[in-house]
């Protein structure tokens, strides 16, 4: 029963990166891990670029440098801030001391902010050989961890791996109710970009269903151009730039999306519509 109680209050559950229950390690009779902890809960309140959010984690770490979180927390400032050497440095130190937890997000950081394919694919793999538990989600919650490394396969050209991975994922989320927010957007392009524009078609109408964004259309319209039907191209570019135009469309406050469009775009297909 001990060992049931520790595990709700430690998992981290559907890949979100909460602060850790400081209570769980005095119920297991870790006080110097809990002393850490308290002194780590210092921090909310506190800017994360601030002098005081840092020293906070320093002196948690002096409590206990066993302790993960406050490697993983003084992390996050550095990579906001652009000091990648630095994040590198502490997140692998987070890592180390507690993989189950911190390798879901380094290896979703490797993925939008450094574009290292191999590096996040080996992270999602590892977690995922460490744990019986679903891996979760990327740190935005936009993706499933699965959904990620297949697009890293993608990246790298290993674009039939990308859409096994990719698909066995959607169904398990269609299973459990929940689609990510551009789950068949992503399986359609690739499907496109496999030859395959009618089962790129089956997908684009799903995520039509989904949430529809201006990338949808501009793929279904390419798809329809493939199987040559004109009227079907000219309306999907049409819809796409209307949907762009109203912000409808992949958006990330720190990168550019894998199969991201811009209006420029459109444009330039909607004239070859026209010609």
């Amino acid at each position: 029963m001990k060992k049931l109680y520790l595990l709700l209050l430690l998992i981290p559950f559907s890949g979100t990166y909460a602060q850790p229950n400081c209570e769980a390690y005095k119920y297991l009779g870790d006080m110097v891990k809990y002393e850490a902890c308290k002194k780590a809960m210092e921090i909310k309140g506190h800017y994360q670029f601030s002098k005081e959010y840092q020293t906070i984690l320093d002196e948690a770490i002096k409590i206990d440098p066993t302790f993960d979180y406050p490697y993983w927390a003084k992390s996050v400032a550095y990579l906001k801030s652009g000091d990648f050497v630095t994040w590198k440095k502490l997140i692998d130190k987070a890592v180390a001391l507690n993989p189950k937890e911190r390798l879901g997000y380094r290896g979703w950081c490797r993925y939008q902010f450094f574009r290292d394919y191999e590096g996040a694919i080996r992270d999602i793999e590892k977690l995922d050989s460490l744990v019986t538990y679903d891996i979760g989600q990327s740190q935005n919650g936009t993706y499933h961890l699965n959904i990620a490394k297949g697009l890293c396969y993608k990246a790298i050209g290993e674009k039939e791996k990308a859409i096994n991975i990719i698909e066995e994922q959607i169904k398990l989320n269609e299973a459990e109710d929940f689609i990510g927010a551009y789950d068949y957007l992503h399986l359609g392009v690739l499907y496109l970009e496999t030859n395959d524009p009618e089962k790129a078609l089956a997908a684009f109408k799903n995520q039509t269903e989904h949430n529809e964004v201006a990338e949808n259309q501009y793929y279904s319209a390419l798809a329809y151009k493939a199987l040559q039907n004109q009227d079907e191209y000219k309306t999907g570019l049409q819809r796409a730039k209307k949907l762009y135009l109203e912000g409808n469309k992949l958006s990330d406050p720190y990168s550019s999306p894998m199969d991201k469009i811009f209006l420029k775009d459109i444009e330039v297909e909607l004239e070859a519509a026209g010609n």
